[in-house]
């Protein structure tokens, strides 16, 4: 059974973002050093990302690096920072052949020198591709976020910038990481776990979570799928009740 064939055009979620989680343990389970998994989870980015622009979705976002994985071991964070610069290398060719335009959300002043160049590199490259954006949450914590946004709109409180009492979501949204993003329709984790671990708390206020336990370097197209079909079968109130949607 194809899938795919069960997934309606007409109601795709403009935004997904996926926690990309169990690179660890399903290199563990192999015997291997954790560097193994996140190696092969890039695998499962690459099918995922050119999955989603084929099927059309407007906006994936990716929690490649949060604030707190920089307490992680030296030898970990380093690892992970040289696979961002070679993946970054790599991918070009499959952003460009896809017309995915590449963003970066997250405080990206602490990442290193080499990482912040290839990254800036490709972001230009495909700044005028318009099938799909693919964002990546680099060093970033959304209680970081919302704690940046906070002194933003209060400095411009202070200089007499901003009102207080024009203060409003869209105000909020302005001042956030994700100022150029639909709020996130579709929020899927992997690896079993059933947390959010401060990624776009704000964003997904309405979103649909989908918790599976494939590992990430397992997950490809048909996981996707199989999230966005129990996606499309879930009913979308914002608040109302079914009788008046309907």
């Amino acid at each position: 059974m194809d899938l795919k064939e069960h997934i309606l055009e007409h109601t795709l979620p403009k935004h997904v973002a996926i926690i990309m989680d169990g690179n660890g343990r399903w290199a563990k389970q192999k015997g291997m050093l954790r560097a193994f998994g996140h190696e092969n989870g890039t695998k499962s980015v690459r099918e995922v990302v050119e999955t989603s622009a084929k099927l059309g979705i407007a906006n994936v976002t990716l929690y490649a690096f949060s604030t707190e994985n920089w307490n992680r071991p030296k030898i970990e964070v380093k690892t992970l920072m040289k696979l961002l610069i070679s993946s970054l290398k790599k991918e070009i060719k499959t952003l460009q052949d896809n017309d995915i335009k590449l963003a970066a959300i997250g405080n990206l002043s602490m990442l290193p020198e080499k990482v912040h160049h290839e990254l800036n590199e490709v972001i230009n490259a495909t700044a005028d591709n318009s099938r799909m954006t693919l964002t990546l949450a680099l060093s970033y914590g959304s209680r970081e976020e919302l704690t940046h946004a906070i002194k933003e709109i209060s400095t411009k409180v202070k200089n007499n910038i901003i009102s207080v009492e024009n203060i409003d979501d869209s105000i909020i949204n302005k001042h956030l990481y994700t100022q150029n993003l639909p709020d996130v329709d579709l929020l899927i984790r992997t690896s079993g776990e059933q947390r959010i671990s401060n990624f776009l708390l704000w964003q997904i206020a309405y979103a649909e979570l989908y918790f599976t336990n494939v590992l990430w370097p397992d997950f490809r197209k048909e996981d996707l799928y199989k999230a966005i079909i129990e996606y499309q079968k879930r009913e979308r109130r914002f608040g109302k009740t079914s009788e008046q949607l309907s």
